[in-house]
């Protein structure tokens, strides 16, 4: 399959209700160790690479999330692919760099 970016941002509920941002680090962790291509934002994070490659990521930030300890987690996620050529974040931003 061709190229492909999937955005996640994850919300995980933590376990005595402390600050999520010590967690969300933990899966951004997940994604750098990935060896893929990202971007962190300031509310989600883009992957760019093989579809499959990136929903395996998905899966392993939020086994991630219950390995700490959380009782539940949500990943809001979008995945964007095109017929034509790869996708690409550099295409899509280029105009604003």
């Amino acid at each position: 399959m061709a190229q492909a970016l999937v955005s996640i941002q994850i919300i995980p509920k933590t376990p005595n209700g402390e600050d999520v941002i010590p967690y969300v680090d933990k899966a951004i962790e997940i994604i750098q160790n990935a060896g893929v291509k990202y971007k962190v934002g300031p509310l989600e994070t883009t992957m760019e690479g093989e579809l499959s490659q990136l929903l395996h990521v998905v899966e392993q930030m939020n086994i991630k999330m219950l390995e700490l300890g959380c009782p539940s987690n949500i990943s809001q996620i979008k995945v964007y692919t095109r017929a034509d050529q790869q996708a690409s974040m550099d295409d899509l931003t280029a105009k604003y760099d």
